[in-house]
């Protein structure tokens, strides 16, 4: 039990990712309290697998700030101010030593989350208090937590929940908040193919996008990281949509069937896509590619080149962040301070901020944590407190 003591006083609503980076920031000179119901950290252990994806080698903000589809202009003031090498040197400071995959995503040396999380909460100085958070009434001079267990003081609070938690303690304070999507999730489509098959740097284009990334068919649909993305990025697209899926680049098919006239047309197109995948393209009965007609060659290049896929709902496991929170034209990105309540900061997935897998909503949460701390810290000897 941390002694009584005559710092300012913080109080932060939510122990996961980015509460506690917030507090860490502000416990050298702050009385900091953390609000949480569960495990503080919990939601680490699942990220990047249990191996923990911290973070995304792009060490350019503006870079950095495109693989969110909600909240990129947003977020180039946060960037600019704490980005990807100012979490490595976090991590580095509390002894998470990290190394990057081939695919810019960037791991503890450990493959451990279990591991970041007992040295992020072995670094961590604060009061954790197992309360539900219920409300927060604006005071005259402080900001008051009412919790399932009584009320607390502060001079400044941080509002930190996830998004999957209740967003009615913003709301009490007039906040406008942007109803919750799923945002990372696979999607049920009307053509089917053989579940299991994993096809490799898939293209496809929302608008001027263009996105490619591995895509895995399930037994209702696809799923895997374009999956994923392609529902970020449409999360508030009703449904039915459209999407068509390049599976193979710039492929001569034709050129293919003269080279090889005696060769199985299913086996010669298993040479470039899996087997089963192949045969669920090509016609049931066993032709050569001399005996291709025209009819058949186009179809096949149409599914190879733009496989046209109806997206009904979404579908199967998936939904590691939503889209939705508070409404981002009411906080301040230089500060993360409500524009309505002074005193009053937010940061993580409580936002209406979302980006794709790969180390980005983990980065969303150290950066406006960060930011949040740093503006508490900036006001705490001005005429707040």
């Amino acid at each position: 039990m941390a002694q009584e003591s005559h710092k300012p006083r913080v109080g932060i609503i939510g122990g996961g990712p980015a509460g506690c980076f917030c507090a860490y920031q502000l416990q050298k000179d702050f009385d900091v309290t953390i609000f949480e119901i569960t495990s503080p950290l919990k939601t680490l252990l699942v990220t990047g697998g249990g191996r923990c994806n911290l973070a995304h080698a792009e060490y350019d903000f503006r870079e950095l700030a495109k693989f969110y589809p909600r909240g990129e202009k947003f977020l180039y003031s946060v960037f600019s101010k704490f980005g990807t090498a100012d979490t490595l040197e976090f991590f580095r400071a509390i002894g998470v030593e990290t190394y990057t995959q081939e695919d810019n995503r960037i791991f503890p040396a450990s493959n451990s989350a279990a591991d970041v999380r007992e040295k992020f909460l072995n670094a961590l100085k604060v009061n954790i208090k197992k309360e539900k958070a219920l409300r927060i009434n604006q005071l005259e001079n402080t900001l008051e937590i009412v919790t399932d267990a009584g009320s607390h003081r502060f001079d400044a609070v941080v509002v930190a929940v996830g998004g999957h938690s209740s967003y009615n303690i913003t709301k009490y304070l007039g906040h406008n908040i942007i109803e919750p999507k799923p945002a990372l999730i696979g999607l049920k489509t009307d053509k089917t193919f053989p579940a299991g098959v994993v096809l490799k740097n898939v293209k496809t284009k929302i608008g001027k996008k263009v996105l490619q990334d591995d895509l895995l068919f399930t037994h209702n649909g696809i799923s895997g990281p374009l999956a994923f993305k392609i529902s970020s990025i449409n999360a508030r697209e009703n449904f039915p949509y459209t999407i068509s899926l390049d599976l193979t680049g710039e492929i001569d098919l034709q050129k293919m069937f003269d080279a090889n006239p005696h060769k199985s047309l299913k086996n010669l197109i298993g040479e470039h896509l899996p087997k089963s995948f192949a045969a669920a393209i090509c016609p049931a009965e066993e032709i050569k590619c001399c005996q291709v007609s025209a009819k058949i060659r186009d179809s096949i290049i149409k599914n190879l080149r733009a496989l046209d896929l109806k997206v009904l709902a979404h579908s199967g496991a998936g939904e590691v962040v939503t889209c939705g929170g508070v409404d981002l034209k009411e906080v301040n990105p230089k500060t993360m301070e409500s524009k309505l309540v002074p005193n009053l900061y937010f940061c993580g997935e409580v936002l209406d901020i979302d980006g794709f897998c790969g180390g980005f909503n983990l980065q969303n949460c150290w950066s406006t944590a960060y930011i949040a701390a740093q503006s508490i810290l900036a006001d705490a000897y001005r005429n707040i407190f």
